[in-house]
């Protein structure tokens, strides 16, 4: 099983960007796939997560009405946009899959991690 994040940068505030992550070993009939962030001084937390084919993603009060998850099956990718960027998005973004789904996702029950990417919102 591998995943791999990327789509990170800088940007101004209002600004966008799309985060990708790429994962195989697995399907999302069998996995939840979830973004969590973790900012500077702060922990991680589960922002935004896709449970099943059919289920309601779920988005963390920070970040809903502005990020989007989405899924494209045949490329094995997951995507979170992300509009209206505030100097509070800027962290490191992951991404992470499970085969227990929890909402909000929870750090415990994700079994694997791809490598962080970097989103940095400042003017």
């Amino acid at each position: 099983v591998q995943l791999q994040a990327s789509g990170g940068g800088s940007v101004q505030p209002g600004g966008s960007l799309r985060l990708s992550c790429t994962y195989s070993g697995f399907t999302l009939d069998d996995y939840a796939i979830a973004w969590f962030r973790q900012g500077p001084g702060k922990e991680r937390e589960g922002i935004s997560s896709v449970i099943s084919r059919t289920g309601n993603p779920y988005y963390a009060d920070s970040v809903k009405g502005r990020f989007t998850i989405s899924r494209d099956d045949p490329k094995n990718t997951v995507y979170l946009q992300m509009n209206s960027l505030k100097p509070a998005d800027t962290a490191v973004y992951y991404c992470a899959a499970g085969r227990t789904a929890t909402i909000p996702p929870t750090e415990y029950f994700m079994d694997y991690w791809g490598k962080g990417t970097q989103v940095t919102v400042s003017s």
